[in-house]
């Protein structure tokens, strides 16, 4: 998934009505403001109410049901290998989400109001997303991959955070790194 790719779904989203905030890989890039490393798919929270409405507007451009795991989890993919990871989000009065089935042990994901202000750019074009301390916690409770050991250290790195216990060492090994 190109960062060309990501604004323009985006962009064709807003355009529909539909808020979107970019999360997994793409909302790391986006707050630091750079693709740091290649995507394979795009991850983005969305209202669980809209998700009909996305699957209609995604069509046009190629997307089409891959996973249909509502409310917990949509994904769209188009014949070129394109994947849209959809995080359905049901939202309380005061703007908190939750996304239902996809936290720990089966539980709801918790979404806090703040934690969806985020605001950072892909392709030059301004983007909602997660904010730092959000994607973070989403980074938590399951085996590290090379690509969530890269996300938390630009994370911790690049807003100052600390580091879960099971990235501890990657962040540290990343600090002596820089000062060989």
């Amino acid at each position: 998934m190109t960062n060309a790719e990501v604004a323009r779904i985006v962009a064709y989203l807003e355009s529909a009505g539909i808020r979107i905030w970019l999360d997994g890989g793409w909302g790391v890039d986006a707050l630091v403001g750079e693709e740091t490393r290649p995507h394979s798919d795009l991850d983005a929270a969305v209202e669980l109410e809209k998700t009909d409405s996305i699957i209609a507007a995604l069509a046009s451009l190629g997307f089409q049901v891959d996973a249909d795991d509502r409310p917990t989890r949509l994904v769209l993919a188009a014949n070129d290998g394109r994947h849209i990871d959809f995080h359905p989000l049901v939202l309380d009065e005061q703007g908190n989400g939750r996304q239902i089935g996809a936290g720990p042990n089966g539980g709801d994901a918790i979404y806090p109001a703040q934690g969806l202000t985020g605001k950072g750019t892909v392709y030059g074009r301004p983007v909602a997303c997660l904010t730092a301390a959000l994607l973070l916690r989403h980074h938590m409770g399951y085996e590290p991959t090379a690509k969530d050991r890269h996300n938390v250290r630009l994370l911790c790195e690049r807003f100052g955070l600390a580091a879960p216990t099971a990235y501890v060492n990657v962040v540290r090994e990343a600090k002596s790194d820089t000062l060989d």
